[in-house]
């Protein structure tokens, strides 16, 4: 087949560009071939050198980088953005069989599906976040540190100043919804979930449109290797971003509370905080390399206590392969692949209970036990490139299956 993938970064920066640029590795190694279309100028990641991968660069500016009145209105619709992935697919030397899409959300804008639609050309968009259905993203409320229970554009949606950024913020990203809602409902589109919990919440949140769902496991770029031996290390452990949002004040507090020291692998706000709490050990960004290097030896378990709806964390696959037992929210979506006592521990993301998972983690014959489950589990059915690119291709032969049927009964 003959793939467009479209993102907005070309380095993994983050979880959805992680996936996309892996995804664009995985299938390319299958014998597809691939465009990978980078809307924001910046740095390529090496696992886009492959010769079954061609890259196209949109050099679009991120939409907050501009000046407050260019990005209030590009972040709505940018005509422009439009124009330009429509020229990048009409100067293709064949034409695509199908665009999948990432992000959209930092320079395309809504205006990115009318021009594929135009073409004619099948559409999947991976659901990393909730911007489809959610102004904010993430489907919770930054102001309440809690889920969203309210109904995405509804009136008290409208009120609530739940973004996490500002009203401003809020305001762009309502119109933005709003424009979103339009241009999607005369369209019939494929979504791919990441998570199983994310089908219903998101199947319920975007009931109005004409989705067809589909469900496919991220990739996880882990070499299998003699996994550590978690109860040889003394910390617990948090890897990402140090946002409220993510748990990290969490963590904190709650291995203050079991005893145990917690190590950090990342920066965010909450880097002060963090410090203020006894034996805490902040190490800042590393490579992937040194931060499983770290973690082998260094964590007794990988703790992801998420307090939104996360539809990941990757961190917590990772972990996994590693052998490194890993406790996570039960709000987390990577959370389906834990069985709780066996290969780790599912808990509600609150002090209390983390702490109490936390102290579980003192026996060393049971946490050994714990850590071999998780390797043992997680190479039983690895979440590999190839893995993904398998399943990626059979979703992209039943949409094309399908609209050869459309067109055969029209």
């Amino acid at each position: 087949m003959n793939i467009v993938i479209l993102a907005e970064f070309a380095v993994a920066s983050g979880g959805a560009e992680k996936v996309a640029v892996e995804s664009a590795r995985g299938l390319a190694e299958a014998g597809h071939a691939v465009t990978y279309i980078q809307a924001i100028d910046g740095p390529t990641d090496p696992l886009l050198d492959h010769p079954g991968i061609a890259r196209i660069g949109l050099h679009n500016a991120d939409i907050w980088n501009r000046p407050a009145h260019r990005a209030a209105i590009s972040g709505v619709w940018d005509g422009q953005s439009a124009t330009r992935i429509g020229a990048a697919l009409d100067g293709l030397p064949a034409r695509p069989d199908l665009v999948h899409i990432h992000q959209w959300t930092r320079s395309l804008s809504p205006s990115v599906f009318p021009a594929l639609f135009s073409r004619d050309l099948p559409v999947v968009v991976t659901l990393h976040d909730y911007f489809m259905a959610c102004p904010n993203g993430v489907y919770y409320r930054f102001d309440t540190e809690a889920p969203c229970t309210l109904t995405p554009l509804s009136p008290s949606c409208l009120a609530a100043p739940c973004d996490g950024k500002s009203r401003l913020h809020k305001l762009v990203r309502v119109g933005r919804n709003a424009v979103l809602r339009t241009t999607l409902r005369r369209h019939p589109l494929d979504v791919i979930h990441v998570c199983d919990a994310s089908v219903a919440r998101m199947g319920d949140l975007l009931g109005y449109l004409d989705l067809t769902h589909h469900r496919v496991d991220n990739p996880v770029r882990a070499a299998r290797a003699e996994p550590g031996d978690p109860a040889r290390a003394d910390s617990v452990a948090f890897v990402g971003r140090l946002t409220r949002e993510k748990g990290a004040d969490l963590v904190a507090a709650a291995a203050a509370r079991a005893g145990l020291p917690a190590l950090f692998i990342g920066a965010g706000p909450l880097e002060a905080e963090l410090r203020a709490y006894p034996n805490v050990e902040i190490l800042g960004w590393q490579s992937p390399e040194a931060v499983w290097e770290t973690i082998r030896t260094r964590a007794r378990a990988l703790i992801a206590p998420s307090r939104w709806y996360e539809t990941g964390p990757l961190t917590v696959y990772e972990a996994l392969a590693h052998g490194v037992p890993v406790i996570t929210s039960t709000r987390a979506g990577a959370g389906e692949k834990i069985v709780d006592g066996v290969n780790g521990f599912v808990v509600e993301p609150n002090v209390e209970a983390l702490a109490g998972a936390m102290r579980r983690l003192f026996d060393d014959s049971s946490l050994r036990a714990l850590g071999e489950a998780a390797s043992a589990r997680y190479w039983a059915a690895p979440m590999t490139l190839a893995a993904h690119a398998t399943a990626l291709g059979a979703v992209y032969a039943r949409i094309l299956a399908g609209r050869t049927g459309r067109n055969r009964a029209a």
